[in-house]
């Protein structure tokens, strides 16, 4: 083909879906694997997002579009307000929201629900080079979260910035087996000796 030829075109049809990027492909990993092996890091992969005036129902399909659990909530990039998840979605807190308003679901947005910036945990990138995945386990227990952050603090010549998100699903599918945050009582008497 000479470099003059112009190539055939045709009309697309409606309906036609966005292709998505996909996650890459992980690997297996034992609780002795080093922690970077299981943290999303978003200098590979783009992060998730959403607009805090988003509804509910628009941000839970932008999670299963996107194949994900967690969007960073966000105005004006490259800073961030803060997160929603799908137990954001559909938990505690925008029941409490419904309920306190006297509306719909679907009638709440991302912002009436999301946690913000300033109440999210991180670790340092830097500490993940020594950690195991078992160390992230833990520290994800301790606060009984799904999802953590990753912070790479500001350098030189660059500011802090969210380099990565540790996530329970990821570990779990790394892992090959479930990973329980908190133990559930069974028993009256579990509960009891929990309270004493």
């Amino acid at each position: 083909m000479s470099p003059q030829t112009a190539l055939p075109t045709f009309r697309i049809d409606p309906g036609t879906a966005l292709a998505q990027a996909q996650l890459p492909s992980t690997r297996p990993v034992s609780l002795q694997s080093p922690a970077i092996e299981v943290i999303t890091d978003l200098a590979q992969v783009k992060a998730a997002t959403v607009a805090p005036g988003t509804s509910l129902p628009q941000a839970e399909q932008t999670m299963i579009l996107q194949g994900v659990r967690m969007l960073f909530v966000v105005s004006d990039l490259p800073a961030f307000e803060g997160l929603i998840t799908h137990t954001d979605l559909h938990g505690a807190r925008q029941m409490s929201v419904v309920n306190e308003r006297r509306v719909r679901w679907d009638a709440l947005c991302v912002a009436d629900v999301m946690t913000e910036v300033a109440v999210l945990d991180a670790v340092d990138f830097d500490s993940l080079r020594n950690a195991s995945v078992a160390n992230l386990i833990a520290t994800l227990k301790r606060f009984g979260r799904n999802h953590l952050l990753v912070l790479q603090r500001a350098g030189p010549s660059a500011p802090s910035c969210v380099r990565g998100v540790i996530s329970r699903a990821q570990i779990e599918r790394q892992l090959g087996q479930p990973i329980v945050l908190s133990e559930i009582a069974s028993s009256f008497a579990e509960i009891g000796r929990a309270l004493s």
